[in-house]
């Protein structure tokens, strides 16, 4: 296992900054998912750490020692990583189990590390199949073996699992997560989708424009984004205009609690939409029911409130009949977090309300 220190770290490619000053820790024996909009920088990050890319600036460090900065560049084959590309790769004319001992020494592949790295990734006893008679979910899966195989210090993985359908994807991110930390690997998953980096991180890296933006566990990235920008990409979102009051904001939705001490006046409140509920009777606020999307586990209810704003509640009873244009009560449960009104640069003000997602 070993930790990896990225300190402002700069990548340019001409004019363009793709990385503008990376300050990033990646824990050892953890996987950590960095996530962020096309070209934030994502792919570029992965090429520094890969050896791939000369640095500009800054340095790259891997268990303490330094392998990029400073004037030295450690050539990828030095660097005890490995690279899973969003396509498998595999040597078609070799077996499951020449493709997975490629890169070992005789040795290695006279021990029983290839059985070992398969039975990790869930292909025990598949190792004389060639990589056309595998589904494309196991030739990724073959991939991940590949690249556990020598162990390497780090696994960095470039959107893996990218080309697979959403049923299979979900079930083979988690068990390549599984068999990272059954390795003792350090892993960094690139990926722009954020359910994914959500579901299978100990830690998500959020980049804008070749920046941290912010570096937590996947809850509190969600729970408790740094600023809009980053509540509004992570996630649904709902957004409302609010004045503070002792603690309290005030929004279209009535009085609803704040995280944290904020001062008085106005602000932009966060909710997410698992946080409005529809309710009957009294204490709540009217709305009318707009839209009504079905997920099967949950579904999204589109609302309008009186004064025209619109949100967005997530239900759990997915079956539940929720008449389009019916006339619903909704409440907030639990509390919302607040930010400045005021926009960053070249951020234009937040409309009434904002459904990210």
């Amino acid at each position: 296992m070993s930790e990896v220190v990225v300190s402002g770290v700069i990548k340019r490619y001409g004019r363009v900054s793709a990385l503008a000053g990376v300050d990033l820790t990646v824990p050892s024996g953890q996987l950590t998912a960095v996530l962020g909009p096309s070209g934030c920088g994502k792919t570029t990050l992965l090429r520094c750490l890969a050896g791939f890319e000369r640095l500009d600036a800054g340095e790259i460090r891997i268990d303490g020692a330094l392998v990029a900065g400073g004037g030295r560049h450690l050539p990828a084959h030095r660097r005890n990583i490995a690279v899973v590309p969003q396509e498998g790769a595999l040597f078609p004319h070799l077996s499951v189990a020449d493709n997975v001992g490629y890169g070992l020494d005789r040795a290695a592949r006279r021990s029983d590390r290839v059985e070992e790295v398969l039975t990790l990734v869930g292909l025990a006893g598949l190792g004389d199949r060639m990589p056309h008679q595998l589904s494309g979910g196991q030739q990724q899966r073959v991939a991940v073996a590949r690249a556990l195989a020598p162990r390497p210090a780090v696994v960095l993985l470039d959107e893996p699992f990218s080309a697979l359908d959403a049923g299979l994807r979900a079930g083979l991110r988690h068990d390549v997560r599984d068999a990272l930390r059954a390795d003792g690997a350090t892993g960094v998953l690139v990926t722009h989708d954020q359910g994914e980096a959500l579901s299978v991180a100990d830690q998500v890296v959020v980049l804008r424009e070749g920046r941290v933006v912010q570096a937590a566990a996947p809850a509190s990235v969600y729970r408790e984004p740094v600023n809009l920008w980053v509540a509004e990409f992570v996630g649904d979102a709902v957004l409302l205009p609010a004045v503070v009051e002792q603690g309290v904001a005030r929004t279209a939705l009535g009085e609803v609690p704040l995280a944290g001490a904020v001062p008085d006046g106005p602000v932009t409140a966060l909710v997410r939409p698992e946080q409005v509920r529809l309710t009957t009777g009294t204490g709540g606020v009217a709305a009318t029911v707009l839209r009504h999307d079905f997920h099967g586990h949950d579904a999204l209810v589109g609302l309008g409130l009186p004064d025209g704003t619109r949100i967005t509640a997530r239900i759990l009873d997915g079956d539940a009949a929720v008449a389009l244009g019916s006339q619903v009560t909704v409440r907030v449960e639990g509390a919302a977090r607040a930010f400045p009104t005021d926009p960053a640069p070249g951020r234009p003000s937040p409309a009434p309300v904002r459904l990210a997602g």
